[in-house]
C-alpha cells in the first residue's frame, strides 16, 4: 500500500554529472552512515551501518511511473533514474528489488552512494546491474575521514577503500567519483596526492571535484578558494583521465552555443582552462581577448597559476559567497 504522505520520487531536475534526473527516495531522510560535516541536508537523526527495509519496492516503483507519465505529458526528457535519497541509499535492504524493478521501465539507471556499504558482497551485488554508480571519496588518510565525514563507530575505513577497489573491478557500468574539499579539512597537497593516488587505482571514467555550495551542518565550515579547486584539479588530472569541478554552476553542453560569455562561464565551471585553451576557443568564434577582460573586469572570472602555467576558472557565484 503506497503510504500518500512520502514523496518517493522527484524530478527531473538537471544534473552536471547525470543531465535531467529523475530522483527516487529509497530512504528516509538523514538515514546514513555518515554525518558529513558539509552536508547541506542537516544533521544525520539516525547513524547507522545496518541494513534494513525501508519503504515497500512497489511503492516506488508506480511513484516513479507515476512521475514518468507526468514528465512524459510535458515531453521532459529523462535520463537518468537515480537513487539518491538524503541519506545513503544502500542501507535499503530492498534496494537490488527495487533497482530490478526500476529497470523494467527502460530508462539508465544510476546510485549515487558514499561507498562506505561497498565492503559488503551483498551491497555490490545490489548495484551491480545499474547503469552508472558514483562514489564519495572525499579523502583517504583515516585520521580526515574521523573529522569530515563523521562516520558511524563500527565502520573500518580500510576495509570501505578495499570495497571501493573490489566494486570497481567487478563493476561493468560506469563508474564515477566525487571529492567534497573543505577548507582546513582535505585541501591540503597531502590529502589531494593520497587521493589522486587512491582514484588512480580505480580508474573512473570521471572524477569530480565539488566545494560546498549550500549552507553546510557546521556553520564554520569553510570551502576553499579558486587557487585550491585548480591545485586539487590539477593533481588529481595527473591519476585520472577526465577530472571536473563542481562549484555550482549548472552551465549547458560545454560547447560553442552561440554566446561565447556564457560557454566560457560554462567551461571554466568544471574545467580550468589553460591560456592557450582559451585563446583558442576565442579564436574558434570569431572573437578577441576583450571578452576575458571584461569578465575579469565584471569580477565573473579569475586569473590564477600552477606550475608556470596561466589558468582562467569561473569565480564561485556570488550569491553563494554571501551566505
Amino acid at each position: 500500500m503506497i503510504d500518500n504522505t512520502i514523496r518517493y520520487s522527484y524530478g527531473p531536475v538537471p544534473s552536471r554529472r547525470l543531465g535531467r534526473s529523475l530522483g527516487i527516495n529509497n530512504v528516509p531522510a538523514k538515514v546514513c552512515t555518515y554525518s558529513c560535516v558539509y552536508c547541506q541536508a542537516g544533521s544525520t537523526s539516525q547513524m547507522t551501518n545496518e541494513r534494513q527495509p525501508f519503504y515497500d519496492p512497489e511503492a516506488i516503483l508506480k511513484d516513479v511511473e507515476s512521475r514518468l507519465e507526468a514528465a512524459q505529458k510535458k515531453s521532459e526528457d529523462i535520463d537518468y533514474l537515480t537513487f539518491v535519497p538524503d541519506g545513503e541509499p544502500t542501507l535499503d535492504i530492498n534496494l537490488g528489488r527495487t533497482i530490478s524493478m526500476i529497470k523494467t521501465l527502460k530508462i539508465p539507471v544510476a546510485v549515487i552512494t558514499n561507498g562506505t556499504l561497498l565492503c559488503e558482497k551483498e551491497v555490490r551485488q545490489d548495484i551491480l546491474d545499474v547503469d552508472l554508480v558514483s562514489v564519495k571519496i572525499d579523502c583517504v588518510q583515516e585520521n580526515i575521514w574521523k573529522r569530515l565525514n563523521r562516520p558511524h563507530n563500527a565502520l573500518q575505513f580500510p576495509e570501505i577503500l578495499k570495497g571501493m577497489i573490489d566494486f570497481s573491478r567487478e563493476f561493468p557500468g560506469e563508474l564515477l567519483t566525487e571529492t567534497m574539499l573543505v577548507s582546513s579539512f582535505n585541501d591540503s597537497d597531502a590529502s589531494l596526492k593520497a587521493v589522486a593516488e587512491f582514484l588512480g587505482l580505480l580508474q573512473p571514467e570521471k572524477a569530480f571535484v565539488s566545494v560546498p555550495t549550500r549552507p553546510p551542518t557546521l556553520k564554520d565550515v569553510q570551502r576553499p578558494g579558486e587557487d585550491t579547486v585548480n591545485r586539487a584539479y590539477q593533481i588529481i588530472s595527473g591519476s585520472v583521465k577526465h577530472v571536473e569541478c563542481l562549484i555550482g554552476y549548472e552551465g549547458n553542453n560545454f560547447s560553442l552555443t552561440g554566446d561565447l560569455k556564457k560557454d566560457v562561464l560554462a567551461i571554466t565551471a568544471v574545467h580550468p582552462l589553460r591560456e592557450e585553451a582559451l585563446r583558442n576557443l576565442l579564436f574558434q568564434a570569431g572573437s578577441t581577448w576583450k571578452v576575458v577582460d571584461d569578465m575579469l573586469a565584471e569580477g565573473e572570472l579569475l586569473r590564477t597559476r600552477y606550475e608556470n602555467h596561466v589558468f582562467y576558472l569561473r569565480r564561485f557565484e556570488r550569491e553563494d559567497q554571501d551566505k
